[in-house]
Parts: structure tokens; C-alpha cells; sequence
């Protein structure tokens, strides 16, 4: 992180005095149930004892702080309203980044009573089902909570908001089965780039509505079904068909549901936006339940804390994350002087591997190249389907003043905060931005076609979680992963072969292709993957 310009506008709250009575009411904290520290609880009627959170936070209070305070979304708003929207973007930035980094603690709501005495939790625990305890949290949880900081699991390599190692891989519960076999991993990806994945989204949802529409207006009009390819930015979805009465058949659509709303986060192309992601992560793998998930002064996981995530700092968050800087190549780093340079026949081997990629198949799913045409990113976004209608917990956004007429706005191409080199002779080299081409677009070197695709037996999961297919995944982005092995959804390719290794399904034909090319072939390949890495300037 750009640690001389993320955090100087925050000082105001990190700095302020806090007394017991401003924890009380900056973190809302209730004592859930006496001054005892933990107590033994039993079940009525089942004769089983199990240990529940009985912290007194009251006394903790006394004693400790909060690791973290609050912004209102109203202070958000008023600095738009103002005018002052750089402001706003940057305030938001920086207090997205203090949020990514705290280690949350008891008085902050971290954790949650998942049973047995813990606050914490490797493995999803459905057989807790006591009262407060893992299985009847509200809403329910997959998972954890399993860490105390965002950058807990995001720290590779060797700086926040990158992809975790196995050790950090989170295990999963979906359906609160309790058994094992049913259980998932998932690896905790890198989230470079993320704002440019979602605007991608959005604008590829947006031409494939299109074309449904002009269908529906068509066949409305003449009196006949009318059948339309379904493309968007090149990458194509299969048809859709309009009927005469206005409904439609979906039969057809490939790679994306039936409402044609690209979904680009997740392993499995479940998540639309990132305010989506950033507060469901909160809620599952740190305990920190936000307003808009539980609603407002609901203790819905039993630590006796409620409003641990206000909805500013969900804003805040998203912001943060849609303002990560973009992957880079390891070509480009050493033409910066960041790195050494690099030997020619090392060069030459990225190029030939480039070459290769192609002529394998790769790039038909991985597509090396996309564009933006508005590199405006809006938190909250100004296309309905990247927006929430309804918060989980049931409120109404606008109520809460997450309201499109005031969203704070960022240009992808020149706005990131990090990774901005100063040269000599005074010029800025925006590395965390996205390049242009010459009509303005943004340039997205993401390597995919965020469209879902079945990949076979070989990596399909024991359960089918959201109803896509247990072999089913969205296209793997593979900006950055020449910097984030172990590879695939749950970390099982320690190698970039292995990973090719393991595709099949849809892919089965490019990793024939890959079997039969030459060993220096191979490696040129594998060169090129390399290349493509992840980076951010060292704090100051």
C-alpha cells in the first residue's frame, strides 16, 4: 500500500481519545451475559454441556479498546453532496484500507460464538446448534469465522489485498450438513483489479439485456419467436429466444444465468459487485457482521456486540478493493527499473510462451485482452443489477443513504491510489492504473472471459453449492499468477502444469494440445504465465 497517502486524511479518528463510555457508543457493545468471564451453559433437556462467549465487555472496556472506529455513511454523502468528490473517494480509500488491515478484537464484535468456548474456527461447526452458537447464527454462516484481519489471508506476495496461501484456504458448510464429505475449500484469491472485473460485468450485462430486449421487441412486433446469439465483448453465451406474448426461452444461454447478470467474483461466478464480497467476507471469515447483514442493533451471532460493520464501512470497503491496483508483468516491471532486468532468453521465452498460448486454445476461454468503455467506477453502482434493492438484513439501501445520486466515483485509468511512481524529472507513471487505448477505453489484460464453464469430473465438488453444476467455474482471471500459487479453487496444483493438468470438461482439448507440445514449448509457457504477476510499491 501507498502507506504515505492511505492513511494521513484518517487521522482524525485514529488519533481522537476514547473513553469507555465512547466504546459503549461507537461500538454498541452489550454484555451478553455476566461479569463472570466464560461460564458453562446447558442445553434445556439435552443434558449436554457446552461452553458459550460470556465476555463481559464491559470490563474488557474498561481496560481495552476497539481496534477500529466507525464511519458513517452520512459522512460519505455529505462530502459528495458538497462537491467534494475527490474527498470522498480518498477518505473512503483510506478508511477502507485501516479496515482491511485491523485485527478486529472482542469489543469490535471479531469472531463470533461458534461453541465450545471459541470465538474462532477452522472448520464449520453445524453440530453447535445451541443457542448463539455456529449453526443458528442469522444470517447464517459457510464458514469460520476463521481470521481476525482481511489481510490475514490476502498477504501474498508479501503485501496486502493479494491471494492467500494453503494454510489460509477456508472450508465450507454450505448446506450445514455437518459431514465432512460434504465440505468444500476454497483459496483465497487475489484481489487486484477487482473494480475493473465488476465494471467489465456490468457493461457485458448490459449488451447481453440488450439483445434479449431487441428479441422480445422484435418477435412482439412481428407476430414471431425471434432467436438472437447472446455476445458480449466478443465472448459469446449461447441464444436466447423471444416469443410473441414477450417471455422468453433461456434453454439455449450458455455460461451465465438466466437474467444474463455476469456475476465476476468468485470461484464460481456467484457474486456481482464488490460490496457484495467485501461484506459477505466480513460476516463469514471475520465475524464482523455489518448493519446491512443483520440488520441495525441485531446480535445475530451471539458475541454480544451489534452494528459491527456500519454500512460507511462496507462503503468504505468497496471502495478500497475497487481501487486495488492492476496486475502487472514482470516485462513491465524491469522496463521501470522495479526489478532487475531481464536476459533475453528470457524475454524471448515470455514471447514464445505468448504464442503458444494461443495456438493451444487457451486464450478462447482466457481471453489476454478486454475493454472498458467507461472506466468510471460508482460505489454504489449505477446499473441496477450491480446494486442491492435489499440489504440481506431486509433494509432499504436508499434509506440508509446508499443512494446512486450520491455515489462516490473513481476513474479506473488514473485515480488508484497506489502504485504511482514520481520520476526525476517530476512526471507520474500510473502503474496501478489501467492503460487506454486511443479512444479512452480501458484496457483489462484479465485472461478471461468471466463466463462459467464446466470443467469436468476431475475438479467437480461433492456438492453443487449455488445450483450452476459441481464442476462448474467461472474462467480463472490469470492477471497475477505467475504471484499466487498454489493454483485452482481449493489450492490442489502447486505448479502451473498441474493446473493445466487438471483442466478438463470444456478445457480438455487445450490441455491435449498442451501434452503434446515440446518440453521448451512447455516451459515457454509456463514462462509466460510467470510473467504475469502481481505488485505494489513499498510503504514509505
Amino acid at each position: 500500500m501507498n502507506g504515505n497517502t492511505s492513511r494521513s486524511t484518517n487521522d482524525q479518528w485514529s488519533q481522537r481519545m476514547r473513553t469507555p463510555s465512547d466504546i459503549v457508543r461507537y461500538g454498541h457493545l452489550r454484555n451478553l451475559m455476566t461479569r463472570v468471564g466464560i461460564a458453562m451453559v446447558l442445553l434445556l433437556g439435552s443434558g449436554l454441556g457446552v461452553w458459550a462467549l460470556v465476555t463481559d465487555l464491559d470490563l474488557i472496556g474498561e481496560v481495552h479498546q476497539p481496534a477500529f472506529e466507525h464511519i458513517t455513511q452520512a459522512e460519505l454523502n455529505d462530502l459528495v453532496a458538497q462537491g467534494r468528490m475527490s474527498e470522498a473517494f480518498q477518505t473512503a480509500f483510506d478508511v477502507g484500507d485501516r479496515l482491511f488491515e485491523t485485527s478486529f478484537n472482542a469489543l469490535d464484535g471479531g469472531g463470533a460464538n461458534v461453541g465450545d468456548g471459541q470465538r474462532f474456527t477452522r472448520v464449520p461447526r453445524a453440530d453447535l446448534d445451541g443457542p448463539g452458537q455456529w449453526a443458528t447464527h442469522r444470517p447464517p454462516r459457510v464458514t469460520g469465522p476463521n481470521a481476525q484481519s482481511c489481510n490475514a489471508c490476502h498477504n501474498q506476495p508479501a503485501f496486502d489485498d493479494g491471494a492467500g496461501t494453503i494454510a489460509s484456504n477456508n472450508v465450507r458448510d454450505p448446506f450445514h450438513t455437518g459431514n465432512v464429505r460434504s465440505f468444500i475449500t476454497r483459496q483465497a484469491p487475489h484481489l487486484f483489479g477487482i473494480g475493473a472485473k465488476q465494471r467489465l460485468a456490468e457493461e457485458m450485462t448490459e449488451e447481453l439485456q440488450a439483445i434479449r430486449d431487441q428479441a422480445i421487441t422484435e418477435a412482439m412486433t412481428g407476430g414471431i419467436s425471434v432467436t438472437k446469439r447472446l455476445v458480449a465483448k466478443g465472448v459469446e453465451f449461447g441464444f436466447i429466444t423471444a416469443r410473441p406474448d414477450g417471455s422468453v426461452d433461456t434453454s439455449a444461454v450458455e455460461g451465465v444465468d438466466a437474467d444474463l447478470v455476469i456475476r465476476p467474483i468468485e470461484w464460481k461466478g456467484i457474486t456481482a459487485s464488490v460490496r457484495a464480497f467485501v461484506r459477505g467476507a466480513a460476516h463469514n471469515e471475520l465475524g464482523m457482521q455489518g448493519v446491512e447483514m443483520a440488520g441495525p442493533d441485531v446480535d445475530g451471532d451471539g458475541d454480544g456486540v451489534v452494528n459491527e460493520l456500519t454500512i460507511g464501512d462496507i462503503t468504505a470497503l468497496a471502495v478500497y478493493q475497487a481501487a486495488q491496483p492492476r496486475p502487472t508483468t514482470k516485462l513491465e516491471l524491469a522496463q521501470l527499473g522495479l526489478i532487475p532486468p531481464i536476459p533475453p532468453e528470457d524475454i524471448a521465452a515470455v514471447n514464445r510462451g505468448a504464442e503458444v498460448f494461443d495456438a493451444i486454445g487457451c486464450s478462447a476461454c482466457h481471453v489476454p485482452r478486454l475493454v472498458i468503455e467507461n472506466p468510471i467506477f460508482s460505489e454504489p453502482s449505477q446499473n441496477p443489477n450491480y446494486r442491492d434493492a435489499v440489504f440481506p438484513s431486509g433494509q432499504d439501501p436508499l434509506s440508509a443513504g446508499v443512494d446512486p445520486a450520491l455515489a462516490i466515483t473513481f476513474d479506473l485509468t488514473r485515480d488508484q491510489p497506489d502504485n504511482r511512481i514520481e520520476r526525476e524529472d517530476g512526471t507520474i507513471v500510473r502503474l496501478g492504473s489501467f492503460e487506454t487505448d486511443e479512444r479512452g477505453r480501458a484496457i483489462v489484460r484479465l485472461f478471461s472471459d468471466l463466463k462459467r464453464h464446466d470443467m469436468g469430473p476431475g475438479l467437480a465438488e461433492p456438492i453443487d453449492e449455488v445450483g450452476t453444476g459441481a464442476s462448474v467455474f467461472m474462467t480463472t482471471p490469470l492477471w497475477g499468477v505467475g504471484s499466487t500459487a498454489p493454483y485452482l479453487h481449493d489450492g490442489r496444483a502447486t505448479t502451473l502444469t498441474e493446473a493445466i493438468l487438471e483442466h478438463g470438461g470444456e478445457a480438455a482439448r487445450a490441455r491435449g494440445h498442451f501434452m503434446t507440445l515440446s518440453t521448451e514449448d512447455k516451459k515457454a509457457l509456463v514462462a509466460f504465465l510467470s510473467n504475469l504477476v502481481l505488485f505494489k510499491l513499498p510503504e514509505e
